[in-house]
């Protein structure tokens, strides 16, 4: 019988060089080399006090690898991130080896919002610099997120309003019964459970009551009705899936056609596409040339939207959502067909462009 080398599966102690377990041409290669020598983390470093006193914090730099590279890897638990930095060799090479606390983690993304953004757009700045960025077509498409807020606290002014006053008239009621029970024998057993509700229901109006005290005003839609708002996390929206009816936020990405890089991406609090798409267009203005094609779904189709598009003088290609049944030629086509068939149609136009502009 053939006799093969041991393969090692376990434990088993290394010295290890940390550099060279990066290695050229992969994502952390480029991640490290951005984030270490073009990136402008200045308002990172200002957010520390610990010049002459309090303890050593860790490198906002090595924070930011670490936390990109596990976003990459699908990563997105902070105490697995942490697990990765303890045990995974690439972790450990990228954020050499800091093995930053779950709450460390959890705190910086809470925390650099704003800060991210800027990131955003200074990598768009270098990939625009190194001309991975062709401006010929942006695609525009999104996707409906969950959130972490219960679709049951979702609701108008009116609705908690009503809510309130239905926890108000029961706790009321559970008081009256109470007091009849003290001039008789009454079960210990009940009387307790009663106590219970009595409070659980008291504590949850007064929540309400707070909460309408702290929204005076409902949210509003973009045609003036009014949008519901949500107890747990009032920025998100009740939408409507293929999945069934989810509490969270619609994710609206617009990607360059040259290398699939996003040069736009926000999470909005809204189930309606339609009202997405001049924003979204709006904030690609910066890396849009006169001549660059917008391209987007069916969701995005409105009078209003084309009619915006054309007065901003926008090249727009976005189907209305009977374009299907209108056309013969879709009449016994997959989806998978039909957006080949689409996918055809603008490279052909995007062909044209070419020829036109280098003739």
């Amino acid at each position: 019988m053939a006799r093969y080398k041991p393969i090692h599966q376990g434990l088993k102690l290394l010295a290890l060089d940390f550099d060279r377990q990066i290695l050229p041409g992969t994502f952390e290669y480029a991640l490290r080399h951005l984030v270490d020598n073009e990136l402008d983390l200045e308002g990172f470093h200002q957010r520390y006090k610990n010049d002459v006193q309090g303890a050593a914090a860790f490198n906002p730099a090595a924070l930011l690898k670490i936390i990109l590279l596990a976003y990459s890897r699908g990563i997105i638990s902070s105490r697995k991130i942490e697990a990765a930095c303890r045990e995974n060799m690439l972790f450990i090479a990228v954020s050499g080896d800091s093995q930053p606390h779950f709450t460390t983690l959890a705190a910086f993304i809470a925390n650099a919002g704003e800060l991210i953004a800027k990131l955003f757009a200074q990598v768009l700045l270098i990939c625009d610099r190194q001309g991975l960025i062709g401006k010929e077509l942006f695609a525009i498409d999104g996707v409906k997120l969950p959130s972490n807020a219960s679709k049951e606290k979702s609701g108008t002014r009116a609705d908690f309003l009503r809510q309130a006053e239905r926890m108000e008239k029961a706790a009321a009621k559970i008081i009256g019964k109470h007091q009849q029970a003290d001039a008789s024998n009454v079960d210990e057993v009940a009387a307790k459970r009663e106590a219970k509700q009595l409070e659980r229901l008291q504590r949850e109006a007064k929540q309400l009551r707070d909460w309408l005290a702290d929204n005076p005003k409902d949210r509003q839609g973009s045609k003036g009705s009014i949008r519901l708002s949500n107890r747990t996390d009032n920025e998100s929206a009740k939408m409507a899936t293929s999945k069934g009816v989810v509490q969270g936020y619609t994710g609206v990405a617009a990607v360059d056609c040259h290398y699939q890089i996003i040069v736009e991406a926000q999470a909005h609090g809204t189930g309606s596409e339609q009202e997405l798409l001049m924003p979204v267009v709006n904030a690609t203005a910066p890396m849009r040339t006169p001549e660059t094609v917008i391209a987007a779904d069916n969701g995005y189709h409105s009078e209003a939207n084309l009619k915006a598009l054309a007065e901003a003088g926008i090249d727009a290609y976005i189907p209305d959502k009977d374009y299907r049944q209108r056309d013969e030629r879709y009449a016994d086509q997959s989806h998978l067909l039909i957006h080949k068939s689409i996918h055809s149609q603008l490279t052909s136009h995007l062909n044209t462009i070419n020829t036109v502009q280098h003739s």
